[in-house]
């Protein structure tokens, strides 16, 4: 894919890319995870090095976490083998892929790797990889038959926002996320979604309700489940667009508000992401107690009384 001029200048207002050992794996987590059928299962989630992802997003911090050119044959399949021998004796329901690119991207994901993974995750009943709408296709079929369990594909959809989904740099239309979502469907693949909160371009006062119209697109569309991300500043151009207006970081409050509201579809679960939950604007006495209620409703899903406080007069 070759760059353009609002690649270029995304691309020039980041800092300097730290070094990532391709052979290395970033790290791993292991943590509960509620299924639509209400459900709990115990999920692997790997985070692995390698290739960039090309679309350059103009919210994405996740290229610090990348290597400059394609992934190395058989990096990925190292990397997850060392992970594995790191939790000997855990049998996971659920082994989740994370390369802070694109899974059926063959710069990220080399074809000769899918075989050595598909045989790692051979213990797993279901395995969830990361994807961009417009690299589903052909080699997700191919793959999701190589595995002995359930293949589960995340997809950013970001925003329904017609104006901040056209300016998101992330080349994919609601059109095309539609076609997505009903192939999966089709093939018997399940759907994940990544929906933000606080889209540059979506006006402060109308942020919570768009990520909710949001999800529920993502529902409507068949998603078994819905991540909340609150954009990060960090990588330059959120900067940018918060000095000319166009992007306010959002608070805790929002988060809170945003899955309250969104947890009224109970065809999906819906979560919200906690990662670098501590950066969200907060009242500090309330801070820790309103991030423990939303790793509860992450878990649960019910509905919870809202944290309050005297100090910041929530609740």
């Amino acid at each position: 894919m070759s760059a353009t001029a609002v690649d270029r200048r995304i691309r020039s207002l980041r800092s300097p890319k730290a070094h990532v050992d391709p052979y290395s794996a970033h790290g791993f987590l292991l943590e509960d995870e509620r299924r639509p059928d209400g459900k709990t299962e115990r999920a692997l989630t790997v985070f692995l090095a390698g290739a960039e992802c090309p679309f350059t997003c103009s919210f994405c911090d996740l290229w610090r976490f990348t290597i400059d050119g394609s992934t190395p044959p058989g990096a990925l399949t190292g990397q997850l083998d060392t992970v594995l021998q790191a939790i000997a004796g855990t049998v996971p329901d659920r082994l989740k892929l994370y390369n802070a690119s694109n899974f059926f991207d063959q710069r990220a994901v080399p074809p000769e790797d899918l075989m050595g993974i598909a045989a790692h995750a051979e213990s797993f009943a279901a395995v969830t990889v990361e994807s961009h709408a417009n690299t589903i296709g052909l080699r997700t079929l191919a793959f999701a038959r190589q595995i002995p369990g359930r293949l589960e594909v995340a997809v950013g959809l970001e925003t329904i926002h017609p104006v901040a989904a056209a300016q998101l740099n992330k080349r994919l239309d609601i059109a095309r996320f539609d076609w997505a979502a009903r192939f999966l469907s089709d093939n018997g693949v399940d759907l994940r979604v990544f929906v933000l909160l606080g889209a540059p371009y979506v006006p402060t006062e109308e942020s919570i309700a768009w990520t909710v119209r949001t999800v529920e697109h993502a529902v409507e569309c068949g998603a078994s489940a819905v991540s909340i991300i609150p954009v990060r500043g960090g990588n330059g151009e959120m900067e940018r667009l918060e000095a000319l207006g166009e992007f306010t970081p959002p608070a805790l409050s929002e988060l809170e508000e945003a899955l309250d509201s969104s947890l009224q579809f109970t065809s999906a679960v819906v979560t919200a992401d906690l990662w670098d939950v501590d950066r969200l604007l907060a009242c500090e006495h309330c801070r820790s107690a309103r991030i423990e209620r939303l790793r509860r409703l992450n878990v649960s899903g019910r509905a919870e009384q809202r944290i309050a406080c005297t100090m910041c007069g929530a609740g």
